[in-house]
């Protein structure tokens, strides 16, 4: 897929930006996800998803995940955690929402980059995880 990268060089990309591609990515990697396991009605499909894509769902996930980043990917993940906040969810900690900016920053990050094989690595270790935190 052709991807319009926002600039020449991906460090000059604000974090929001990058967290921001993050969450679509990460949202259609779940959706396509849930499908193929599950099908069925939307609304269905919405309640499974959520145990994936919620904030504490994302924390978790990517406190466990920690110790497998490398050290480029562990600076992007701090540089979109400790990035200004825009809003905050409603049903998370303060502290789980900023684990999980920092995971879409860090995937937006590398679906940006083109790191495809690293992205896909990531987010299917990720649907691991949630599978197995209930």
């Amino acid at each position: 897929m052709m991807i319009p990268i926002p600039s020449e060089d991906i460090r000059e990309v604000p974090t929001s930006v990058l967290a921001y591609v993050g969450d679509a990515v990460y949202e259609l990697h779940v959706r396509m996800h849930i499908v193929a396991r599950f099908g069925g009605q939307s609304g269905v499909l919405h309640k499974k998803s959520v145990r994936y894509v919620s904030a504490p769902a994302q924390a978790n996930a990517v406190r466990i995940l920690m110790d497998e980043l490398s050290e480029e990917e562990q600076n992007v993940f701090r540089r979109g955690k400790n990035g200004h906040q825009g809003s905050m969810a409603k049903n998370a900690s303060p502290a789980d929402y900023k684990y999980a900016t920092g995971l879409e920053t860090l995937i937006g990050y590398l679906y940006l980059s083109d790191k495809e094989e690293r992205l896909e690595m990531l987010l299917n270790r990720i649907m691991q995880i949630c599978e197995q935190e209930k």
